[in-house]
């Protein structure tokens, strides 16, 4: 298999303030499983690829937690970025180091590094499938994940028709994009869900090099002369003050809206593993286990007629509930948060209000 993997770990994971912050964000932090998220997730790829070709894109603040927590990673396999810029400037960095590594025709594989998968098995073979499909065809692979529920914290994808192969592996799994949706509000989740055609959107891209950078090229002309003048100092001592001034000039967008919402060689291969990108304290209340109150409890907490709440507490001091019901409480070192059931998306808000008032140090 002609292929490299790139895990995308820059972002802050807002919607899990205080637990993720912006020294340590969630896809270094313990939240399901026994390992950090990022750890999880490579160790989901090591079956599939060899750790020389895993490779981590993150800023330069946050590459210490990659080489602490990933010691099977090559430390020259962390490509760092000066500061983020969000997931299309990380790959399009990414693509234009490792091109001079790999060349054009090696399939690249995107992973965001916060993700569940729960049955690996059959996610390998999504991988498997969206790799013939990237090799074979000029064109930007992504991963729907079957829905199970009309879920709002989703990104949706609503699937044309059949690609036309006649790869038996490919058949009846893969699909032209129609459009992409943002997160749904409860009746239009509902909707895609009953129309059939939508699929989650997994944040996970699978191209070759080439059709990356093409797709760069026509659908981000004020990025891609940027990153064609990097190219041409990689290896030299001027790549360093050449990528942040690149950096500088370049905006923040997402690879989805950058790309993927604009490209007309997107296809989707479907897969269904028991994925969630653990985006929101309400996304966690749903995947963790309920004691007989349909309370999540972690730490040093009793409640009294207390139920249907997530209460997290990190540092041993206790944390008492009365005559509660569909709250959600998390408890950090410097930090306190408590919202309601259902309303955890607006965290986001309230680290954007924080940094607006400049109280950053709780961030």
């Amino acid at each position: 298999m002609n292929a490299i993997a790139v895990v995308m770990a820059g972002g802050l994971g807002a919607r899990l303030w205080p637990r993720s912050t912006e020294k340590k964000p969630k896809q270094f932090v313990h939240v399901i499983g026994d390992g950090t998220m990022i750890q999880n997730t490579v160790m989901r790829l090591m079956p599939f690829l060899p750790p020389e070709r895993i490779f981590v894109v993150t800023t330069d603040d946050l590459a210490p937690h990659v080489l602490e927590q990933l010691p099977v990673i090559p430390p020259d396999n962390v490509i760092r970025e000066p500061f983020g810029r969000n997931t299309a400037p990380a790959l399009a960095l990414s693509a234009t180091v490792l091109r001079e590594r790999f060349g054009d025709d090696v399939v690249l594989f995107a992973f965001p590094s916060d993700h569940m998968i729960y049955n690996v098995r059959d996610f390998q073979a999504t991988l498997d499938r969206a790799y013939v499909a990237a090799a074979s065809n000029p064109s930007i692979v992504t991963i729907g994940v079957m829905p199970t529920r009309p879920e709002t914290g989703f990104g949706y994808i609503q699937l044309g028709e059949d690609v036309a192969t006649e790869d038996p592996m490919l058949q009846g799994h893969i699909k032209h994009a129609y459009t992409f949706a943002e997160k749904p509000d409860a009746a239009t989740a509902q909707r895609f869900i009953d129309a059939g055609d939508f699929v989650w959107n997994s944040g996970i891209f699978v191209s070759t090099i080439h059709a990356l950078r093409q797709s760069v090229d026509r659908y981000m002309p004020d990025h891609a002369p940027l990153f064609h003048q990097l190219e041409r100092h990689i290896g030299k001592d001027t790549y360093p003050d050449v990528l942040e001034n690149t950096y500088r000039q370049i905006r923040s967008i997402s690879f989805d809206i950058g790309v993927m919402e604009k490209a007309d060689n997107v296809v989707v291969v479907e897969g269904s593993f028991g994925w969630s990108d653990v985006g929101s304290w309400d996304e966690l209340y749903r995947l963790l286990m309920k004691d007989g109150k349909n309370n999540v409890i972690e730490g040093n907490v009793v409640t009294v007629n207390t139920a249907n709440c997530l209460v997290s507490g990190s540092t041993g001091r206790m944390i008492g509930l009365v005559g509660v019901d569909n709250l959600i409480v998390v408890e950090t070192e410097g930090s306190i948060m408590i919202c309601p059931r259902g309303e955890a998306e607006q965290v986001r808000d309230l680290v954007d209000l924080m940094r607006r008032r400049q109280i950053t140090r709780h961030l």
